[in-house]
């Protein structure tokens, strides 16, 4: 039995409201010729229901640090968003609903993030929004550690992470990743709401998903309360609100309520039919669904006065919640004065002074993988920002990736050792698209900074999430280590060819290849000031540690490239190389000067920096009359043409691996000394007969 609803007090104008949610949003589908509207029919009372009733928020300041956070996973029913926003109040207007999907508007097909206020995420690709709302779930719990450990009671820095989901979310891998390690994390303030209409565009799931979501969930280790539909097939609105309230007294589980509706409801003709799902319902059958609702179907966007008073009353209901957690935070902010002064340097997006004197440096006395010069610099970081945590997809000891004693962010009921449910070191299982979308949703959460470890070859499992970092513009740092065919005897299925080449097509996204452990350091050091959404590619194989009284400072990364190793004379030829590939060129520098080439060899760690660079600066690095180029990347040269022009030539991996010793593999694919000596009189030949 689940707990009557405290909230009991459902009026004629709520179901009136109700009502109008989905008539705007046939209206609002069919005045633009396509979209969702089935979905956002359904889901109106759902909606409604969270935003006026549970959801913590206040529509006058979308950002405030106590509210709940609201996802909805199934993003092409974005309408069941916007129509709430346009109830609640956050500036979202029946002009925006009017032009739904059109340029300009703040009502676009799916949910974006920055773009309009009260969109926590951005949704659309499927199971995504699930793993962001268990990111948010985690980080949620995180900052309370930050904030409050020691209150074993209400603490103002507590709040739920509240998710609508579809069938189509859950038949995505992503959500099965991420559901998994929900239950082993024990987040019980994570409540998702699953919209079970068993519909998709093909027709009737059961033609590919015909499971007990129940169980399953159940056996990840959540709490499950099923609710069925009205006999009419309407959502039963008092269930509903039954099991939404129960869901809040559960804090031990994750919650996922299995909500049975009938897509389209209550359409006479295209109810429960895939039509509903994707396509506008026709002039015909809105009028006759009006009808039914009792709405006069001859007025379209309807939104009388005595609704719009009632829905906006949810404004003095947030300020009321708010009030109230101002209270409570600032009795906390009283008596605890240094960790408010952290707060505010996270809400400000500050970076610790002086932070940048704990980076480590490396002497030039012996050779060491890049994997482990970043795993060095993420302990010193760690010793200055409370808020820097990650983990990696299993590979912790492969990547570098474990902060030292920094204790499993784990729950203490697993009674696991280490477990700390306030730990820094996150365990994602080998889940790499669950752990992209997580630390999304970290990001997106607002205080913390988090990275996620895995092997380069594998940023292809985790790829949707990498876009959406990119397409978000969230501080996110992706550690991809064993970058090349360096790693050796594991072979071509765990040696990245095409992987750099694909990272650097995603727009927005920044890849950092460096060449040596203090070229490693400052990329760290670039990231964080940054802020921006990176993947720092990291060697398996040790590399030398380049002389820097006798070449140009690490502190240089930041530029994208720059000249590492210049000839006495005006350079002739420009050697430009990344990772573990610029040692070649120095060593192939060496041999060309030796045959009287004036040489220049250029470290270029990251090309979409230099892209920023001014064109002077460019152009000091790459002269436009030096023609004679080599590109040295140990992947396929596609991209690089651009740097290298026309008589330009790419020492480079146009194949998959083998399995072998690094040294071998460099040896018999062409990545030596003397090959790229070859590809350099290749390319002064081509400038000379040009």
């Amino acid at each position: 039995m689940t707990p009557q609803a405290k909230n009991s007090t459902w009026l004629e104008i709520d179901d009136q409201a109700v009502k109008i949610a989905r008539a705007l949003a046939m209206d609002a589908v069919q005045k633009v010729g396509n979209g969702h509207p089935g979905t956002a029919m359904t889901l109106a009372p759902v909606a409604y229901t969270l935003f006026q009733r549970f959801l913590k928020h206040d529509p006058t300041d979308p950002n405030w640090l106590g509210r709940d956070r609201f996802i909805l996973s199934c993003g092409h029913s974005s309408l069941t968003l916007y129509i709430q926003l346009f109830f609640s109040g956050y500036g979202v207007e029946l002009d925006d609903l009017k032009s739904f999907r059109t340029w300009g508007s703040l009502t676009p097909g799916h949910p974006e993030y920055g773009h309009t206020a009260g969109v926590e995420t951005t949704t659309g690709p499927l199971g995504q929004g699930v793993a962001n709302g268990v990111g948010m779930a985690m980080a949620a719990r995180y900052e309370r550690g930050l904030f409050d450990p020691e209150n074993k009671g209400v603490s103002p820095f507590d709040h739920n992470i509240w998710v609508i989901c579809s069938d189509g979310d859950l038949e995505e891998g992503v959500s099965a990743e991420a559901s998994s390690l929900a239950g082993v994390q024990q987040l019980g303030n994570l409540k998702v709401i699953y919209d079970d209409n068993r519909i998709s565009i093909e027709g009737d799931t059961h033609l590919a998903f015909n499971e007990d979501v129940s169980m399953r969930y159940r056996a990840y280790g959540w709490n499950v309360i099923e609710v069925a539909a009205k006999s009419d097939g309407d959502v039963d609105r008092e269930a509903l609100e039954n099991a939404m309230e129960a869901s809040l007294l559960e804090i031990n589980k994750p919650t996922l309520i299995r909500l049975k509706t009938v897509i389209a409801w209550p359409a006479p003709i295209l109810k429960n039919t895939a039509k509903s799902h994707g396509s506008a319902l026709g002039a015909a059958e809105i009028v006759e669904t009006k009808r039914i609702l009792g709405l006069n179907p001859e007025i379209d966007f309807y939104f009388p006065t005595e609704v719009e008073v009632h829905v906006r009353k949810v404004k003095s209901r947030g300020a009321t919640l708010k009030a109230a957690w101002q209270n409570e935070f600032d009795l906390w902010r009283k008596s605890n004065p240094d960790r408010a002064e952290l707060l505010k340097r996270l809400q400000l997006k500050e970076l610790p002074s002086e932070w940048q004197n704990a980076l480590p440096t490396f002497s030039n006395e012996k050779e060491i993988a890049t994997r482990k010069a970043s795993g060095d610099t993420i302990q010193a970081l760690a010793k200055t920002f409370p808020e820097f945590w990650g983990g990696s997809a299993d590979l912790a000891e492969s990547n570098n990736t474990t902060i030292e004693g920094g204790g499993s962010f784990l729950p203490l009921a697993s009674r696991l050792q280490n477990a700390n449910p306030y730990g820094r070191i996150i365990h994602y299982g080998i889940r790499e698209h669950a752990m992209g979308s997580i630390m999304n949703g970290i990001a997106l959460h607002g205080l913390t900074k988090t990275f996620g470890g895995t092997f380069l070859v594998f940023s292809d499992y985790m790829r949707g999430a990498v876009r959406l970092s990119a397409l978000m513009k969230l501080p996110v740092t992706y550690v991809w280590s064993h970058d090349s065919i360096g790693l050796g005897e594991d072979g071509p299925t765990h040696q990245p060819v095409e992987h750099i080449a694909a990272l650097r097509a995603i727009p927005g996204f920044t890849v950092v290849r460096p060449a040596d452990a203090n070229e490693v350091v400052h990329a760290w050091k670039e990231i964080l000031e940054r802020k921006k959404p990176t993947g720092i590619l990291l060697s398996r194989q040790n590399l030398p540690v380049f002389d820097r009284t006798k070449m140009t400072p690490a502190s240089e990364v930041g530029k994208g490239a720059y000249i590492l190793s210049d000839s006495e004379n005006t350079p002739e030829l420009i050697l430009i190389a990344t990772g573990s590939e610029v040692a070649l060129a120095i060593e192939g520098q060496k041999m060309l000067l030796q045959q009287g080439i004036a040489t220049r060899v250029v470290s270029a760690p990251s090309l979409e920096w230099f892209a920023e660079q001014p064109r002077s600066y460019r152009d000091s690095v790459l002269p436009p009359k030096i023609r004679a180029r080599v590109s040295i990347e140990a992947g396929i040269s596609l991209g690089w043409r651009e740097l290298i022009g026309d008589c330009g030539e790419s020492v480079s991996l146009e194949h998959f691996g083998a399995s072998a010793s690094a040294g071998t593999l460099f040896k018999e694919f062409g990545f030596t000394p003397a090959a790229i000596v070859d590809a350099a009189h290749r390319t002064l030949k081509s400038v000379k007969n040009s």
